[in-house]
């Protein structure tokens, strides 16, 4: 090397990533957050594959009474609807599990029909209005909290006045009352009908009685944006409202948006079940696991695990679903990595 000159070493840039991959390599690292997405996973495929296992396994409808019915175990072949052996030995009894795939792995129920397959197909209704209500809850939600926190004045006055009028009604009463008032006729809303007992009423009413409960955070969250000084410093550069909408406010209220996307799952999975257990959620022949735990209720003394096997998996959902919204926040919140890091 020539004497006065100096040597550079140049160092590869490291590369900067972003907020949303950050906070991917962030759950990623969440075990309890990975385990629940697992969890949801297989349940989510062992609902869709309902159809497959009643065609193709059980044999049966899921949807059709099967008293006359009968199963073959170790080569012994009897009637699922078994002649009672309490009291005075009147009336019959469903079989209960056998504990094989192949036939009637949780027993049948006082139809006679298999209750894995009605499981199943259950579960696939539970799961689709809690996550599709849930999207809808907290799109409309988003929707009226920046808006109102946003643009204040008159039509925040009367957009928090519309949120204090359904937050006034307890939810369940709100929601049993607009389910018996809709859910047996049909509901047109312009060129769309919508026929008794479709799932979509069911979606409307969960979706719309929980927006005060999202909302109110949202507007909460823009109000104090508004007075951060990027959102000042935007202003002053003549950023208009659409603009400033769309680069600082969103972007900023979308982790809270997704952190609640799997908490209103659970719960508004938890309010059909109940809507259904009532028989003013989803209706014959459709099922949910709300149904079926309510078509045990008479068999919680022979047959209990009718309603117990809706009322685990239910559960277990919940749970996953609760766990999973943790680990998003935890994710997606700054000050929580830096809690972490201390």
């Amino acid at each position: 090397m020539a004497i006065g000159t100096t040597e550079v070493i140049s160092t590869p840039a490291t590369q900067s990533t972003g907020p949303w991959r950050t906070a991917w390599r962030d759950l990623r690292r969440n075990k309890v957050a990975i385990g629940s997405i697992i969890v949801l996973i297989v349940i989510f495929a062992a609902c869709l594959a309902a159809p497959l296992y009643a065609s193709q396994v059980m044999h049966l409808d899921a949807f059709t009474s099967n008293l006359d019915g009968t199963f073959t175990v170790g080569g012994v072949t009897g009637p699922v609807m078994e002649s009672s052996t309490s009291g005075l030995g009147l009336g019959v009894n469903p079989i209960g599990p056998t504990w094989l795939w192949n036939n009637f792995f949780l027993g049948a129920d006082n139809q006679g029909r298999d209750v894995m397959s009605r499981l199943l197909y259950g579960g696939r209704n539970s799961l689709v209005i809690g996550l599709v209500s849930a999207i809808l809850c907290c799109a409309l939600a988003g929707l009226i909290g920046i808006v109102s926190g946003y643009f204040g004045g008159g039509l925040d006055a009367v957009l928090s006045r519309g949120l204090d009028v359904l937050w006034a009604f307890p939810v369940y009463l709100l929601a049993i009352c607009l389910s018996v008032v809709l859910i047996n006729q049909s509901l047109t809303i312009g060129p769309i009908t919508l026929n008794s007992g479709s799932i979509i009423l069911p979606i409307l009413i969960i979706g719309v009685i929980y927006v005060p409960y999202v909302a109110r955070p949202i507007r909460g969250q823009v109000m104090s944006l508004r007075e951060r000084e990027f959102v000042q410093a935007s202003v002053g550069a003549g950023a208009t409202d659409g603009r400033l909408l769309r680069r600082e406010i969103l972007p900023n209220v979308l982790p809270t948006l997704i952190v609640f996307l799997p908490l209103m799952t659970a719960i508004n999975m938890l309010t059909e079940s109940a809507l259904s257990f009532l028989s003013i959620g989803v209706q014959p022949p459709d099922a949910s696991w709300g149904t079926i735990i309510n078509d045990g209720v008479g068999l919680l003394y022979t047959r209990p695990m009718v309603a117990i096997a809706p009322g685990v998996m239910l559960a277990i959902t919940a749970v996953a679903l609760n766990l999973l919204g943790d680990g998003v926040r935890d994710a997606l919140d700054p000050k929580a990595r830096l809690r972490g890091a201390v």
